[in-house]
């Protein structure tokens, strides 16, 4: 007799008072991301878009030992070439995420451990970093004869200075969460067992503020980072228009003269 082995889901989503948390469930693998993973990721990414009652993203790893360290090695990875890895890059990057300009509220990358290679492009592509003491980062891939082509290399250089970058890039070398938020990377580092705590403030403090003006703000962001300040400030985004105009908006105001909290409409 054969017992039957529990269907575990790689991909973890739950929604809990207009957060949503996405938890990479593949701890056989240091929760490395394979194919069917990355579909499931965009599902997701493409559910939470179309939800306007979600204010909030966080997306972390399970078990202690990894957030998530890139691609899945398996065999049937290794005998993809370079350049047939290139050729079907995912637009959005790497999870479906490290490139997605489209999500309009704010992701917070819960980092419990090792975030290599595309799961540190994951980290990346997210606004806000809270990672325990013991996690490291870094964008491996050279070591072994690859590249990171998920917006690794671009964003990396571009989110802390030069030279730290390319110390990084250049070695393929491990950074721990210290370091990485002394370069301006991690927003805070606390012991593992205060990560979920150390969160949980940074959603409560997005919480407070209204959702539309948040959601413009990140769609201000992410879509004129091409763009001079100048430039940028006159772009008529949807976001933007409907912050301008919005119950929110009104909200504030009174909340403000009435000297009390806020109850946000969400519209």
């Amino acid at each position: 007799m054969t017992l039957e082995q529990p269907v575990i889901d790689e991909v973890e989503l739950t929604i809990d008072n207009g957060v949503a948390t996405v938890v990479i469930n593949r701890q056989h693998v240091l929760n490395a991301v394979d194919g069917a993973t990355t579909t499931r990721l965009n599902q997701i990414w493409d559910q939470l878009e179309a939800d306007r009652s979600i204010r909030a993203v966080v997306v972390t790893g399970a078990g202690p030992r990894a957030f998530c360290v890139g691609a899945d090695m398996t065999a049937s990875a290794v005998e993809e070439t370079g350049l047939q890895y290139w050729a079907g890059l995912d637009p959005n990057g790497f999870g479906g995420l490290s490139l997605r300009e489209t999500l309009d509220v704010p992701v917070i990358a819960k980092v419990n451990g090792y975030a290599l290679g595309g799961g540190m492009e994951i980290v990346l592509g997210a606004d806000i970093v809270v990672a325990a003491d013991h996690a490291k980062f870094g964008l491996t891939e050279p070591r072994v004869g690859r590249l990171a082509l998920d917006g690794g290399i671009h964003q990396l250089v571009r989110r802390i200075p030069h030279t730290q970058a390319m110390s990084m890039l250049l070695t393929g070398r491990k950074a721990d969460a210290a370091e990485m938020a002394s370069m301006g990377l991690v927003n805070e580092v606390v012991p593992a067992a205060e990560l979920d705590t150390a969160v949980d403030r940074w959603l409560e403090a997005i919480r407070a503020c209204a959702p539309t003006s948040i959601r413009a703000v990140k769609q201000m962001v992410t879509r004129t980072s091409h763009l001079s300040a100048r430039d940028a400030r006159g772009l008529r985004l949807p976001a933007l228009m409907d912050a301008l105009d919005s119950k929110d908006s009104a909200e504030g105001v009174l909340a403000f003269q009435e000297k009390r909290a806020p109850v946000w409409p969400g519209e």
